[in-house]
């Protein structure tokens, strides 16, 4: 690992910085407690999550503004998630509840939660993948994928659980699997290793996992599919990378490094047509964060 660190490092001092920083913006998200997740939600409009209340705030990056809009019951947490419009359902992370929640996008109403893992057992549910036919969520704490089928746009009132062998079994991290994406149509998964900072190959089917060669991404948290091919994955140590995979999903090499000087422990990342919305988690403050307010950043692709 370290020589292919090494390589990353020297890469990324001979590439310039694709962000043009006079046109990063920062949106402040009201009276947040704190900020994890970040999905587009339709157009140039997106939501992210109050991380310690598990509210929901929408925003528009033209606007540059947000505002509440789901008040979720007592006890929530938002940590990663994903969005589908054609569904008009929102997916939402639990963190250290070990639970997953889904909204109407429409109303704001909650559709129905699931109980992946109950506390003091150890879990972090911390971020989604859709697929055509339902939603995967990660547990930083367990080597565990959780699915919740959707059928018809109806989400079901049961999920199944994945268990994973290989890399990405590996529990021997504060925080391990974090970020995923779901690629070919949903048969295998990328899921971001957050304690040995790689992305493993995960078959949706048997667990078995494989790991990206080539990619180093050192406290990596959220990652994207946000092109044919290419990666952004949301480093905590404030930058963003991005990357193009093989034709067969086996390794990876770096296109660019994106910096903003707005980023403050970034965690994920959406994609609004040419630009990137980044969730600044502030976790360098601690956990719980204790910032004194909690934005989107918006940045250049």
């Amino acid at each position: 690992m370290g020589a292919v660190l090494a390589a990353v490092v020297a890469t990324a001092l001979l590439t310039p910085p694709a962000t043009a920083h006079q046109t990063d913006r920062a949106i402040v998200l009201p009276q947040a407690t704190g900020t994890e997740g970040v999905a587009r939600l339709h157009g140039r409009t997106f939501v992210a999550g109050d991380l310690l209340t598990g509210d929901i705030f929408r925003g528009n990056i033209d606007k540059g503004v947000a505002e509440r809009f789901i008040d979720a019951p007592d006890g929530r947490f938002a940590t990663g998630m994903k969005a589908d419009p054609s569904d008009g359902l929102l997916f939402v992370a639990g963190g250290p509840t070990g639970a997953g929640y889904v909204y109407d996008t429409h109303t704001g109403a909650s559709v129905s939660s699931y109980q992946f893992q109950t506390p003091p057992t150890p879990t972090f549910i911390n971020d989604v993948a859709l697929t055509r036919h339902g939603a995967w969520f990660t547990d930083s704490s367990q080597a565990l994928l959780y699915f919740v089928p959707v059928v018809h746009g109806v989400p079901s009132s049961t999920f199944e659980t994945l268990t994973l062998s290989g890399p990405a079994a590996d529990l021997s991290g504060t925080f391990n699997n974090n970020g995923i994406q779901a690629v070919r149509g949903g048969d295998m998964l990328i899921v971001a290793h957050s304690g040995n900072g790689v992305l493993n190959l995960v078959d949706t089917t048997t667990g078995a996992s494989t790991t990206l060669a080539g990619i180093s991404v050192p406290e990596v948290d959220g990652i994207l599919m946000t092109g044919h091919h290419e990666l952004t994955a949301v480093q905590n140590s404030d930058q963003l990378t991005v990357w193009r995979l093989s034709c067969h999903l086996r390794s990876g090499t770096l296109r660019k490094v994106i910096t903003s000087p707005l980023f403050e422990f970034p965690s994920t990342v959406a994609r609004l047509g040419n630009r990137l919305a980044v969730a600044n988690a502030k976790f360098d403050t601690g956990f719980p964060p204790t910032a004194a307010q909690y934005e989107v950043v918006v940045v250049r692709r």
